[in-house]
């Protein structure tokens, strides 16, 4: 095992590759300590929460460096413990992982930053030590309310509607949709979400700096560029499918509701469900046909779970909390009524800019760019470099 210092000037050394210094003696500790942590266990490592929580990042690993007694472990939990820890105890992959993250641009969430979400913290000793970000990492701390969308990777035509749909309601509405990134309705849900100008944050069980599945690639960089993409395990980790189940937990507690629009008997997202019951979180399920396979999991928690029924945004609103009146503009008008002024104000021959169509519908820039967006997932709308244009044209 490679001998393994830890001191102030290591930890800024170490922590120059990836933060600005100056950094305080006891700060660069915690931060090294929390990401050398972050090396030496894998996601949900219950035994060394508690004894950071107790000691401090720093402290721990200098207890376990130099073999101190632990008196806050069990005897059996410390030796089990040791015998994980111990052989990940090298400095070259702690390098390793702060390297590419100063190159890739990802940024260090602890607890107790201001950017921390501290729904996390619901989960109590199975919380993470820290989040890797790309993108906005302030935008973790206004995800109060926000909605989990997940659901089958092979998802049906049927679930990849729906999941747009409910996304792009609900991100135009000012609601950030969560989702883990991968294909099927994860992928629909934050393309929608994206396409509406919304928030979308995708929770990875690999490292932040790669796509998994790599073709997300694009995806997963839109969704940095435009809201935030993170990870509990440093970069350069591999996802598995501990990790997978593991990060799973993560999507549930951060937001205040999961909705699992399509999901097969064993499908991972019922995970995801049964974490959001857990931690007391609302629960939905998108009812299906009753004779589609992929629907057979969300008919499960609607029938054995009490999942809420979800046929809309609007449900997930009630579910969050909503009464049915803050979903209408304070003048009156639906929704549905502000699209419809939208579609009037496109023309079918003609590239109109998102502000010219405000002005002809007579609605705040920002509220014509979401419901373009929405038309856009529609197919009733076009873009292209020169503006919107209705997609019904005129032969």
């Amino acid at each position: 095992m490679t001998t393994f210092l830890l001191t102030p000037e290591m930890a800024r050394h170490a922590l120059s590759l990836f933060e600005e210094p100056p950094l305080d003696d006891t700060t660069a500790l915690e931060r090294y300590a929390t990401v050398t942590w972050c090396q030496l266990t894998e996601p949900g490592d219950s035994v060394a929460h508690r004894l950071i929580a107790v000691r401090g990042s720093a402290a721990a690993l200098r207890a376990i460096i130099h073999g101190a007694p632990l008196p806050e472990l069990t005897e059996r939990e410390r030796t089990d413990a040791l015998k994980r820890w111990l052989p990940r105890l090298d400095p070259r992959p702690v390098a390793d992982a702060l390297r590419i993250a100063g190159a890739r641009g990802i940024s260090l969430v602890t607890p107790g930053d201001a950017s921390w979400p501290s729904q996390l913290d619901d989960l109590d000793a199975h919380a993470p030590l820290c989040l890797w970000v790309r993108g906005d990492a302030t935008a973790l701390a206004s995800l109060r309310p926000s909605v989990a969308l997940v659901g089958a990777r092979a998802a049906s035509s049927y679930g990849d509607h729906v999941a747009r749909e409910l996304a792009a309601d609900l991100a135009g509405s000012g609601i950030p949709i969560v989702s883990g990134g991968a294909y099927g309705i994860d992928g629909a849900a934050h393309r929608a979400a994206l396409a509406v100008g919304g928030l979308t944050v995708a929770l990875l069980a690999g490292g932040a700096e790669r796509a998994y599945p790599a073709g997300h690639t694009g995806l997963i960089d839109d969704i940095a560029a435009a809201g935030v993409v993170a990870s509990e395990v440093p970069c350069g980790s591999a996802p598995t499918k501990w990790r997978f189940l593991q990060r799973n937990r993560l999507i549930a507690a951060i937001s205040d509701a999961t909705v699992v629009v399509e999901a097969g008997w064993r499908s991972g997202s019922l995970n995801t469900a049964g974490h959001a019951a857990a931690l007391s979180r609302e629960l939905g399920a998108v009812p299906g046909p009753v004779t589609s396979a992929t629907s057979a999991g969300t008919h499960r928690l609607l029938r054995e779970y009490g999942a809420h029924c979800i046929t809309g945004a609007e449900d997930v609103r009630e579910m969050l909390g909503f009464i049915a009146e803050t979903a209408v503009p304070h003048d009156g008008r639906r929704p549905t009524d502000d699209a419809t002024r939208v579609r009037d104000a496109l023309s079918s021959r003609t590239w109109r800019a998102a502000a010219d169509v405000a002005r002809r519908a007579g609605i705040a820039l920002e509220r014509a760019e979401a419901l373009l967006g929405l038309l856009q997932l529609e197919g009733a709308a076009s873009r292209s470099a020169d503006g919107w244009r209705s997609a019904a044209r005129t032969q």
